[in-house]
């Protein structure tokens, strides 16, 4: 297993294994329990349904409520939507910067977009309503419910741009590439899988794995490209260059 899959489990063991609330700690009451109930059925059923399939009743079945009790928490079904909207991305942001927290500190700038690969996808996939919610629906809320995903995708956004860049100052992406169209890509395959992976046709080990080797091998200098810039500024080639030039020149007189 390779070093950042063990930092990515130990994390999320250590999540798993939090103790509880101190007795003086702060505790849910009654009401934010419900809130979240809501809001973890509208997921749900957002992520399965979409927008336009879902429907109030549905939420309050999936919670165990009566349809009518959601209006005390949420006005209306477009600010119960805009609420998992917002928190799919947020806990993605927050999750993938956890993850790039536990990294090794001796990781180098590639090896740290392959932690947010893997993040990235076993929270979508494994993890979280929200964020698949939020993924399968983005292109389908009405605009007006829609604004503060958008800004929370931005600053998701950003943590990706900065990877990519840390990655180019480092010599680690490929000099032909254009880094916000790699980024654009890379970020639009991780989000598709929501929509064709499987668990009964293959496990997420390997659709991580996979995403990684081809993240990876896509953003890389090969070794030819190295060598060939390399060869091209020898000496030698220079010299062979510039007699090559000479002989050109002499044809021409």
């Amino acid at each position: 297993m390779r070093w950042w899959s063990t930092s990515y489990y130990c994390l999320m063991a250590a999540r798993r294994t939090a103790g509880p609330t101190t007795p003086t700690g702060p505790r849910e009451t009654k009401s934010e329990r419900t809130r979240g109930r809501i809001l973890d059925a509208a997921a749900h059923v957002l992520s399965i349904k979409g927008y336009s399939g879902t429907r109030l009743t549905d939420v309050a079945e999936y919670a165990e409520l009566q349809a009518p009790a959601i209006y005390y928490y949420f006005p209306s079904r477009e600010e119960l939507i805009e609420e998992v909207m917002w928190v799919g991305i947020a806990e993605m942001r927050e999750h993938v910067l956890a993850a790039l927290d536990a990294a090794d500190p001796d990781a180098d700038a590639m090896d740290r977009i392959m932690v947010a690969v893997e993040a990235h996808l076993r929270h979508e996939l494994e993890i979280s309503d929200y964020t698949t919610a939020s993924i399968r629906n983005s292109g389908q809320v009405p605009e007006q419910i829609s604004a503060r995903q958008k800004s929370e995708e931005a600053l998701y956004g950003e943590v990706w741009r900065k990877l990519f860049k840390n990655a180019a100052d480092a010599g680690m992406i490929r000099a032909d590439l254009d880094q916000r169209v790699a980024r654009m890509l890379v970020m639009g395959a991780l989000n598709w899988a929501v929509e064709w992976w499987n668990p009964r046709r293959g496990s997420l080990d390997s659709v991580v794995a996979s995403a990684q080797t081809l993240v990876r091998a896509g953003l890389s200098p090969s070794p030819s490209t190295a060598e060939s810039i390399t060869s091209a500024d020898s000496p030698r080639t220079r010299a062979s260059r510039t007699a090559a030039s000479r002989r050109s020149a002499a044809r021409s007189a």
